[in-house]
């Protein structure tokens, strides 16, 4: 396994909202991330289909992702945009996120999720967002 995925999952694995979740991080790199989430019934709202909080929790720690194996790994999200397109339904989720812009201190990045149901992907959720790196961080 490669050490920044390593390094991910380790920063992930300490996240107590992230291990709620069930979030699994299948990749990440200096040219993006993808995190995945199995869909349970803990997650779904009234209509029966995911919860668009969890939509966006995946949106925000996938761009952070992102923008973290481009600037290093002292980043905070310092805004993000979600549109909802469809109900996300089916077996699991995957967020998968791209550098779009990045600089010595930020970078814009974009993430596109999916609602998975076997072998077929539905686009569900696209995002947008600008990753900051922590003040006095070497990252």
């Amino acid at each position: 396994m490669d050490s920044l995925l390593a390094f991910g999952r380790h920063a992930l694995a300490a996240q107590p909202f992230s291990q709620l979740v069930g979030a699994e991080l299948t990749a990440f790199g200096a040219d993006g991330a993808e995190l995945r989430v199995v869909i349970t019934h803990g997650l779904l709202q009234q209509h029966g289909f995911v919860h668009g909080g969890v939509l966006a929790y995946l949106a925000d720690n996938a761009l952070t992702f992102a923008g973290g194996g481009a600037l290093g790994s002292a980043v905070v999200t310092s805004e993000f945009k979600i549109n909802y397109l469809r109900p996300a339904k089916g077996d699991g989720l995957v967020a998968r996120a791209r550098v779009l812009s990045a600089g010595k201190t930020q970078a814009v990045c974009r993430c596109d999720i999916f609602a998975v149901d076997g072998d077929e992907e539905k686009l569900c959720a696209a995002a947008q967002g600008t990753i900051s790196k922590m003040g006095g961080a070497d990252g």
